[in-house]
């Protein structure tokens, strides 16, 4: 199983290499915002299923990200610079945020949260000279690097898939270092955790703060791919949707906020042959998967291995013996 892994991420891979070819604009958009929502949630999935502190406002990092690479293009200053102070703002805010979750915990915690959301929501629509109010801001260019453009839907997908497939590598390293490891205890256990010697201060805001940096490049991405952005677009929906992402993928899974992902942004187009219906039978399926499986579709498919994986069983003859 260890030597299947690999081969199967290259397939994974080759398949996301291969999915704009031949396919119509409509379909390129929605691939490369699936890439995008994918690196927002592995950001909520960091926060909320490894360093178990919920959190009601990734949308709002998005929306910081968006912004600020929107106005920092609009004015000439090339995108790499805008990702970079994108990542940073949304790292820094996230830092701030976290101080919160010192002294509230769970659905406390969302509250506060949920109120930073709308905060940055209200601030965005109201300060019109800067964001251009509930009219947004249109028009941010694509990113060209070395003479390469990415002015093309498909050109843009490939940009996005090598971003997301760093982000992902970015986010494997962490989950294996010393830091992954602290923010699984700080999760299971703080007190305990803090009794042998982690600092738990330290790593619960750098739960919110890293969660964060991977919700401001996911809006440094949005802004160029649907090159228009209003208040709305990062409001408290969207980080509900988000975290649908995370739950039905699998809180505290690697692969769960991709696959989580593909559900909430390409289960809906692919529904869309019952008309007036789809949402009604996407809404009955995800209800129906939280009811059965409550860890997710990762966390189904485990219990369905372990279901029919051969079980070793104790001999009967031993088994009389300890009895005599």
């Amino acid at each position: 199983m260890i030597r299947l892994k690999p081969f199967l991420l290259l397939l994974g891979i080759a398949a996301l290499v291969a999915a704009p070819i031949g396919q119509g604009n409509y379909i390129v958009y929605t691939l490369a915002s699936w890439l995008i929502f994918s690196i927002t949630a592995m950001g909520l999935n960091l926060t909320l299923g490894y360093a178990g502190q919920v959190s009601l406002a990734q949308a709002a990092f998005m929306g910081i990200g968006a912004y600020i690479t929107a106005l920092m293009t609009l004015n000439g200053i090339h995108w790499g610079l805008a990702v970079i102070v994108s990542i940073a703002a949304s790292f820094a805010v996230g830092l701030l945020l976290g101080y919160p979750a010192l002294r509230v915990q769970h659905h406390f915690l969302a509250f506060v949260t949920l109120a930073f959301n709308t905060l940055l929501f209200l601030v965005l629509r109201n300060e019109e000279e800067i964001t251009g109010g509930s009219f947004g801001l249109v028009g941010m260019p694509r990113p060209s690097f070395f003479g390469i453009t990415t002015d093309g839907n498909i050109a843009f997908y490939y940009f996005t898939l090598v971003c997301f497939v760093v982000s992902a590598s970015a986010m494997w390293w962490i989950l294996r270092s010393p830091w992954g490891r602290a923010f699984k205890a700080l999760r299971e256990n703080p007190i305990r955790a803090e009794s042998l010697g982690l600092k738990v201060r330290r790593q619960t805001l750098l739960a919110f703060a890293i969660g964060s940096a991977f919700g401001g490049l996911a809006g440094a991405l949005q802004a160029p791919l649907v090159q228009f952005i209003e208040p709305s677009s990062f409001g408290l929906i969207h980080s509900l949707k988000i975290l649908l992402m995370v739950v039905v993928g699998g809180s505290g899974f690697f692969f769960g906020p991709m696959l989580g992902a593909a559900v909430v942004i390409l289960l809906p187009e692919l529904l869309r042959f019952t008309e007036g219906y789809y949402l009604i039978i996407y809404s009955t399926l995800v209800i129906v998967l939280m009811v059965f499986s409550p860890t997710g579709l990762i966390g189904a498919g485990h219990k369905l291995i372990e279901k029919f994986r051969p079980k070793h069983e104790a001999r009967r003859d031993l088994k009389q013996g300890v009895q005599l």
